[in-house]
């Protein structure tokens, strides 16, 4: 067959789509950067920091329970058709329950919206609030996920700090400050991603009342719910749901260590119908009609899930975390230019200040007292660090000499910071934090030489 001529190809990809999903914003870009700069030549294994999937490794398998129930659902032959698009009755009845054991009121399943994990119940709460001229708050650091799903809507983003000298709290002062007619939401995460943090139940109220006072529904990332291992217990943004309205984004990826499964749930707590007025409840409802839906035979799986677990596969998994988390900040403290100023008490994370190379070298080199009054009161420059100037370039030579992968922290909007994963095997995470600590000690002799 002959092809016929013509002038052009009338078709092309989304520009928008590759400024959304930009290095800066996606940690799936960051880490295939990272991997692609992996040394192949060099045999040992790839020891993996930079990413929340703990489901890898033998000590973080997930229940028996919950591979049991899968089962069930599949051969019970009930859940091969299509789900309603909210998702099926009992599923919606059991994340109910399973949530209203720490709440002063009751959800009904009316409350519940089944989704494929929190990304997509992040897509669709954002794609509600989208209008003309809205901003929303988001932290810093934070989820770069909740960026760019806001800039593909073409809703203005406006950040506030987290405090990491005042335990990652959020900057109150600074919402306050940011917001204005066209603010929409803020945006919460906790327990906290990246920083390992976790909120406490008066600094919630203090949130909850900030966003009462300033008209605006508060969006709860609770995606590490009751992986915590500290102080402070685990406190549902939702208790405050009489307050301001609370969209709450969940999922069983973490807790029970599946995140391929691909099932999680944005809920809204409102016992005081703001959102059923508003038209949020039926604007999701609408959403749902054009979006995708969890398998159904894992909705069908989640009523045995969520009432079968025993307690002690939650106990051993915190346990597990709290121990890495130990050896984790512990090992921190030994390595010179990386400095926490938080010990992780939730989720599998903490986030690492790698800006203070010099001053935190040399303040434990009593041989060099001079040198360090000399240079301690003037701004680091990384350039010093022979070739290193900036947490990404960091993180690729650490995984070209090393084969360790961080992430740097300015996929969560953090520069000059990293964020490292404990939740994997004990002996991999002494492993790699041995093989950090060689690749500042040896960029530490080349500087001072």
């Amino acid at each position: 067959m002959e092809k016929g001529s013509i002038q052009r190809w009338r078709f092309q990809g989304n520009k928008e789509l590759a400024s959304a999903s930009s290095i800066s914003t996606n940690i799936q870009g960051v880490l295939s950067s990272l991997k692609q700069n992996l040394n192949q030549n060099d045999t040992r294994p790839t020891i993996p920091l930079g990413k929340g999937d703990p489901s890898a490794f033998p000590s973080f398998r997930t229940t028996s329970v919950a591979e049991d129930a899968i089962v069930d659902a599949v051969r019970s032959s009930m859940y091969n058709s299509y789900a309603p698009t909210v998702g099926i009755l009992p599923a919606r009845r059991a994340i109910a329950d399973y949530l209203n054991r720490d709440l002063p009121y009751k959800l009904t399943p009316d409350d519940v919206y089944l989704t494929p994990g929190c990304t997509q119940a992040i897509k669709i709460i954002l794609t509600v609030l989208t209008r003309p001229g809205a901003n929303i708050l988001l932290p810093r650091p934070g989820f770069p996920f909740f960026e760019a799903c806001t800039a593909r809507n073409h809703v203005e983003i406006r950040h506030f700090d987290l405090l990491p000298e005042k335990g990652w709290e959020v900057d109150l002062d600074a919402v306050e400050a940011l917001a204005d007619e066209n603010t929409v939401a803020m945006v919460i995460i906790n327990p906290g991603n990246p920083c390992g943090n976790i909120f406490t139940y008066q600094h919630l109220h203090k949130i909850a009342e900030t966003a009462r006072k300033l008209g605006i529904m508060v969006i709860a990332d609770e995606e590490y719910q009751h992986l915590t291992f500290g102080s402070n217990p685990s406190v549902p943004m939702g208790v405050f749901g009489s307050i301001v309205p609370v969209v709450t984004i969940g999922s069983i990826s973490k807790r029970w260590m599946v995140p391929g499964w691909r099932i999680g749930w944005l809920v809204t707590s409102d016992p005081d119908g703001i959102l059923q007025k508003s038209g949020i409840v039926d604007s999701i409802k609408d959403c749902l009609n054009f979006s995708s839906d969890p398998a159904t035979f894992i909705q069908g799986a989640i009523p045995q899930i969520l009432e079968k677990t025993k307690e002690d596969f939650f106990s051993k998994a915190n346990s597990l975390l709290r121990e890495a988390a130990d050896i984790c900040y512990d090992t921190i403290k030994e390595i010179p230019c990386l400095a926490c100023p938080y010990k992780p008490e939730a989720a599998m994370f903490v986030m690492v200040r790698a800006s203070s190379f010099l001053s935190s070298l040399l303040e434990k080199m009593n041989a060099y007292i001079y040198i360090y009054e000399l240079l301690f009161k003037v701004k680091l420059d990384l350039s010093l660090l022979d070739g290193i100037n900036n947490d990404m370039e960091f993180s690729l030579k650490l995984a070209n000499e090393e084969l360790v992968i961080v992430l740097p922290g300015v996929a969560m909007g953090m520069h000059d910071w990293v964020r490292i994963t404990f939740a994997v095997e004990l002996s991999v995470l002494e492993d790699g934090l041995g093989r950090i600590k060689a690749f500042c000690e040896r960029y530490a002799k080349k500087l001072l030489l």
